[in-house]
C-alpha cells in the first residue's frame, strides 16, 4: 500500500497559517523542494490547491518571475510539475496536472493508496484532519518554527481522538526550525 505523508510548517504554538512561521530561506526552500520531489502525487483540498496554484503555477509566458531566486524557482518547478489530486465536491474542474477526487474522501484516498506506485503527500489544514481521523496518514512531517503566532488555524484542531506518534527522524535548520518526522505508534 502506498504511504501517505502529511507535511506542513507549524509554529511553536501550533499555528499552520502559511505566513505565520519564519520567512522561507534557501535552506528551507531546498528542504521543501526535495520533499516535493519524493512522492508520486500530492493531495490537496480545494482551498490549499487554489492557494498553491496561485503562488506556484508556471506563468503563461513559461518564465518564472524575476523576483524568484534559484531555490524558489526550483521549488516552483517541483510543485508545478507534480501530479495533483484535489478533493472537492464544489469545483467543476481542475487543471495544473490535477484530477478531482469527489464523493467520500476516505474511500477516494483509500483507492489512491491501494494503487501501484510510490508515496503520496497531503498538505493543508482541513483535509489532513479528516484523513488523520480516518487513520489514513502513515507519516507526519512537521517543520517547527521558533515563532509564537498567537492566532490563526492550528495543527489538526478538532481532532477527536489522540494519535500517538513515534519520532523517526529529526533535522535542524540553521535559522532555528526543526523538521520532525513521526509515524503513528501502536
Amino acid at each position: 500500500m502506498r504511504p501517505l505523508r502529511y507535511a506542513i510548517n507549524v509554529t511553536l504554538d501550533g499555528c499552520v497559517h502559511h505566513e505565520a512561521g519564519l520567512a522561507p530561506d534557501e535552506e528551507s526552500m531546498r528542504f521543501w523542494t526535495a520533499e516535493l520531489q519524493r512522492p508520486d502525487a500530492l493531495i490537496f483540498g480545494r482551498v490549499t490547491y487554489g492557494m498553491m496554484e496561485a503562488a506556484w503555477r508556471r506563468p503563461a509566458s513559461g518564465l518564472w518571475p524575476e523576483w524568484m531566486d534559484e531555490p524558489q524557482s526550483a521549488f516552483a518547478e517541483a510543485i508545478d510539475g507534480a501530479k495533483k489530486y484535489v478533493v472537492s465536491n464544489t469545483l467543476s474542474g481542475v487543471d495544473w496536472n490535477a484530477e478531482l477526487l469527489r464523493g467520500d474522501v476516505g474511500e477516494a484516498v483509500r483507492r489512491l493508496k491501494q494503487q501501484a506506485g510510490g508515496s503520496l503527500y497531503v498538505g493543508g489544514v482541513t483535509l489532513p484532519l479528516a484523513l488523520a481521523e480516518l487513520g489514513l496518514i502513515d507519516e507526519y512531517l512537521f517543520v517547527v518554527h521558533p515563532v509564537l503566532a498567537g492566532h490563526g488555524p492550528t495543527l489538526l484542531a478538532g481532532l477527536r481522538e489522540r494519535i500517538r506518534l513515534e519520532l523517526v527522524h529529526r533535522q535542524e535548520f540553521s535559522a532555528g526550525a526543526t523538521a520532525l518526522l513521526f509515524r503513528p505508534s501502536a
